[in-house]
């Protein structure tokens, strides 16, 4: 059964879409007895509706060699990416003529290119909701991981992106976890470039609806670099930084390590001078942290985060005001109790 992300999640975050690789590049088709040649090459870039079964079963054989060039695979393994890449037909077609194991094998080959192809036509096959199960099951989950530690940047992007859309499968998740998937999309949030992050943080979201991969991304050290892009006003990744601390802050050892990393300070900020959204969240991470611990809700009220809460209580969005409305309630019975 797929997750659906409602609400707060497509406001925040862009699904994974299908690869943004270019098309062919400017060296010579491939000459194969694969029907790999020009006609095939226009006929993709065209993106024309039909095209012969016997094709993809050829371009098949040509992964699937043992003897064939490696330059003649990824062209094979390119030709099946953008066939599954322009077409929602093709990619279910293309899984039926057997293509999945073969391109899952590629992502474990030692060259790197090789492995990218396989990865990217692995992202566009996984678009299809049917092809989700079977990708698992052809064993893409642990390749997808080592992508994701040593691949290209393309590769590393295109597996987390992968990822994601497997983790929208609620049996998946816990799967994902605990084959290593967490440190490395922890470390790609942190050190990937602009795209890189995104696809990262959009995976981890994902992947923290499972309680066990929550306290795996604390133990991997998530909350550091989550702090850092809320308070980057120019990372363009509050937003979704801010809702991924959210989910970390869910289990209590994401509140200690939200409290110990200093970001107590970073979500008052948030909730003063944020956006209405950034607003909102920042409140209910705030809130969660708070629930449980009257240690941390002295040390909120310290951060000075009462004016902020009793403006948004009286002026804020309509969930904002709500949760502003809770936690101030909840602040004060503290104080109550210790004045």
């Amino acid at each position: 059964m797929d997750q659906s992300f409602s609400g707060d999640f497509s406001g925040a975050f862009s699904d994974c879409p299908s690869d943004r690789s270019g098309e062919f590049p400017s060296a010579e088709p491939s000459t194969s007895s694969s029907s790999a040649g020009d006609g095939l090459h226009r006929f993709l870039v065209s993106s024309a509706a039909y095209y012969s079964d016997d094709v993809v079963r050829d371009l098949i054989s040509v992964i699937e060699s043992t003897t064939a060039p490696a330059e003649t695979q990824r062209r094979a393994a390119m030709e099946l990416r953008l066939l599954a890449k322009h077409s929602p037909e093709n990619r279910l077609r293309i899984a039926e003529a057997g293509a999945i194991g073969p391109l899952v094998a590629l992502m474990s080959h030692p060259d790197s290119q090789l492995q990218e192809q396989g990865v990217t036509a692995i992202l566009n096959l996984s678009l299809c909701e049917e092809n989700k199960g079977r990708i698992a099951d052809a064993g893409a989950i642990r390749p997808l991981v080592r992508a994701l530690r040593t691949g290209t940047p393309v590769a590393r992007e295109n597996a987390a992106c992968t990822l994601f859309r497997l983790a929208q499968l609620d049996d998946l998740r816990a799967l994902i976890g605990r084959s290593g998937a967490i440190p490395p999309l922890v470390a790609f949030l942190e050190s990937g470039g602009v795209r890189g992050k995104k696809d990262a943080a959009t995976a981890l979201y994902a992947l923290l609806s499972s309680r066990e991969n929550k306290v795996r991304a604390v133990e991997a050290g998530i909350v550091r670099p989550l702090l850092d892009l809320i308070a980057d006003s120019e990372s363009g990744m509050a937003d979704k930084a801010a809702y991924v601390l959210h989910s970390v802050v869910e289990v209590a050892e994401g509140r200690a390590a939200a409290v110990e990393e200093d970001g107590l300070p970073v979500l008052v900020e948030m909730a003063e001078v944020g956006s209405s959204r950034q607003k909102e969240i920042a409140v209910r991470a705030l809130y969660e942290i708070c629930s449980e611990s009257a240690v941390y809700r002295k040390m909120v009220v310290h951060e000075g985060a009462i004016p902020a809460l009793i403006s948004l209580s009286q002026s804020g969005p309509n969930k904002a005001k709500k949760k502003a409305e809770a936690l101030i309630a909840l602040l004060r019975q503290t104080n109550n109790r210790h004045s």
